[in-house]
């Protein structure tokens, strides 16, 4: 029986192809010269009566027809380019309607698979597995077949059978916030952010994937999308896959107004290439569409309407199917040459193992104004070296680049993390008395690393810096790191943190950036008069004036309080 059935989808769409789309787009271009037919006539008229004014008459002329092939495009209703030049009325008792797909998120291309895959993958890969993840690309071989509904359903059952909901709420908080504020688009945001009207979201996604975003982010005043059926499967809560009927966007809108006792919206936004768009925005007093070519330009970080300081997961690319199919292909790869990297980092000298890395793709850049070599003089402490934390590899990356052996400490650190470390680590304990006074011993025998903002940060930004360190010795070398990937993510929040080192050494090319900045002036140290918090706070201003980044005054328990839930503290 399925058989068959596929048999008549794909004669319907070779049917809707070969008829459908021809004859509309011979309409279109029928219409298309038409228009260049008249402002042909037009122009030549024009030229014979006013030839004093051919500069002018030309930009109106090309103004006209420029206008006129973009209304053929979308005869029904004008483009939100019209609407963003325009002073918005301040009116709270009016609501403004739109969906997130293709319209508050940039448009991608949906010939072959669904637009909003990319984010399905994220939910599968960051909430589910592997397993999962590879599963849901095999679907993009028969995606292409399949009605536009029918991919969502598929899609969304795949994506979230028997996925655990405690997952799927953390994929929202922490990782689907990143990319949807990267495809913001920027048109759009425009007129969204300048109005004052109540804001409602009607969508066919899951209300769960998107919600939480346009809730906390966005501040919509209300989202309706599909509900998802759970279960309750051994004291946990999971998606069935299914779910509870189909949404359709204008009886959604009609129904929520009607039952809320609520006008009809005074503006809606839809797609240019979406019938039910269209159905769904006439109800609205006013009513414009984005089309490809308005979601061409992102919003910039400057201003996303939240700052992005925190954020999870291990990709750091968007999924497409084309890009997850080359991230699987080189997962085997890369895995074997982070075992190569982690090998040749631990067995190998120094000079050596950065000689090979460079060769396995590692890009290291090193700047320095200080070189302190050899052990400290007897009596006197060893230096004393402030990074920025970008990955558990800063002391690695730091040692190897001098040249000498450091000891690092921290806080938190896996057994297999410890195993692969070329250098000599020691955990802290969270005590101020105790942690001083083991730091003071280490640096008595040599030099020292220590990361005083307590966790790592991905973004441009420096989380606040614990005075601990600044108490300990007036040999203070602040140090600037900096570190990029283009497929994998060497940090986590809520995942295997020993895994950590082998995602940053699976990317092609990873790269690290290292500046030793000169030595803290005595006077602007503890032993100068200033207080650690004088101290801390000016190295911080240092690090971030170097790298570009901005300083913030959050700590490693708001960043756990927001990813993950719990204070970061690990019993």
């Amino acid at each position: 029986m399925v058989f068959p059935e596929l048999l008549v989808i794909l004669a319907e769409w070779v049917l809707y192809r070969l008829l459908a789309n021809s004859c509309y787009r011979a309409a279109r271009k029928l219409r298309g010269y038409g228009f260049q037919l008249k402002n042909f006539l037009n122009l030549s008229k024009s030229q014979s009566q006013h030839n004093t004014s051919h500069l002018l008459n030309n930009q109106q002329q090309q103004q006209q027809q420029n206008q006129e092939n973009q209304d053929s495009i979308n005869p029904l209703f004008p483009s939100i380019t019209k609407y963003e030049n325009r002073t918005c009325s301040v009116s709270p008792d009016d609501t403004l309607v739109c969906d997130i797909d293709g319209v508050l998120l940039r448009q991608l291309s949906s010939k072959h698979f669904h637009a909003f895959f990319p984010y399905f993958m994220l939910v599968a890969f960051e909430g589910g597995s592997i397993i999962r993840a590879i599963i849901l690309l095999i679907s993009c071989s028969f995606l292409w077949a399949l009605p536009q509904e029918t991919k969502l359903k598929v899609l969304t059952f795949i994506t979230f059978s028997g996925l655990k909901v405690k997952d799927m709420d953390n994929v929202s908080r922490s990782v689907l916030p990143k990319f949807f504020l990267e495809s913001l688009n920027l048109q759009v945001y425009n007129v969204w952010s300048r109005t004052e009207y109540s804001k409602v979201v009607f969508t066919t996604l899951p209300q769960v994937m998107v919600g939480r975003f346009l809730r906390e982010h966005l501040n919509a005043d209300d989202v309706i999308g599909t509900k998802l059926q759970e279960i309750e499967v051994m004291g946990r809560k999971v998606y069935t896959g299914l779910t509870s009927g189909s949404l359709v966007k204008h009886r959604a809108a009609k129904d929520y107004f009607d039952n809320n006792n609520k006008k009809k919206p005074v503006l809606g936004i839809g797609t240019s290439s979406s019938v039910q768009d269209h159905t769904f925005i006439s109800i609205c007093k006013e009513a414009y569409v984005c089309n490809e070519e308005d979601s061409m330009n992102t919003l910039p970080r400057e201003r996303y309407p939240k700052p992005l300081i925190f954020h999870d997961g291990r990709l750091a690319f968007l999924p497409t199917p084309s890009a997850t199919l080359a991230m699987f292909t080189w997962l085997p790869i890369g895995f074997f040459l982070a075992v190569f990297r982690i090998l040749i980092g631990v067995l190998l000298p120094y000079h050596v193992a950065n000689f090979l890395a460079a060769i396995s793709g590692v890009r290291i850049t090193f700047k320095t104004h200080n070189l302190y070599n050899g052990p400290p003089e007897k009596g006197k402490s060893g230096v004393l070296y402030v990074c920025n934390h970008r990955t558990l590899l800063d002391p690695v990356f730091l040692t190897t680049s001098l040249g000498k052996p450091l000891t690092a400490v921290t806080y938190s650190l896996s057994k297999f993390s410890e195993l692969i470390a070329p250098l000599k680590t020691v955990s802290l304990k969270r005590d101020r008395k105790k942690d001083g006074e083991a730091m003071h011993r280490l640096l008595s025998k040599g030099d020292l690393v220590v990361c005083p903002e307590g966790t790592t940060c991905r973004e441009p930004y420096l989380l606040r810096f614990s005075p601990l360190f600044a108490e300990l010795t007036e040999d203070i070398v602040p140090v600037a790191v900096d570190a990029r990937v283009s497929m994998f993510y060497g940090t986590t929040a809520s995942g295997l943190k020993c895994l950590d080192p082998i995602f940053f050494l699976m990317n092609p090319r990873p790269v690290y950036c290292i500046e030793i900045l000169k030595k803290l002036p005595k006077e602007m140290t503890c032993a100068g008069g200033k207080s650690s918090f004088e101290v801390a706070n000016f190295i911080q201003g240092e690090l971030a004036r170097v790298l570009g980044f901005e300083c913030t005054n959050l700590t490693r328990k708001d960043k756990y309080l927001v990813l993950a839930g719990n204070e970061g503290i690990v019993k």
